[in-house]
């Protein structure tokens, strides 16, 4: 029984960290402009840049919601592991 109650726990928690739904997805922003591949590129570059930025400025954000999906999230990605990615 304490097996059981164990592996639900540690599915709970697994599951709560799931994302949701990007309901902006491919839609514009303001100026009528959906954030690609290359937009995703900088902004995983510049992420710990805007992160600590981020923390004092509520108008900064470190990932555009208004993008197009997969390509900007690849972009984004590999921004990030050329910045952090050790090796």
């Amino acid at each position: 029984m304490r097996k059981i109650f164990a592996v639900l726990i540690v599915v709970m928690i697994f599951a709560s960290c799931a994302a949701g739904p990007n309901t902006q997805r491919d839609l514009s922003d303001a100026r009528g402009e959906t954030a690609g591949f290359f937009q995703g590129l900088w902004h995983g570059i510049i992420l710990p840049v805007s992160f600590i930025i981020s923390l004092f400025n509520q108008s900064v954000n470190v990932y555009e919601v208004f993008n197009n999906g997969g390509w900007y999230n690849f972009g984004f990605f590999l921004g990030v592991a050329i910045i952090l990615g050790g090796g």
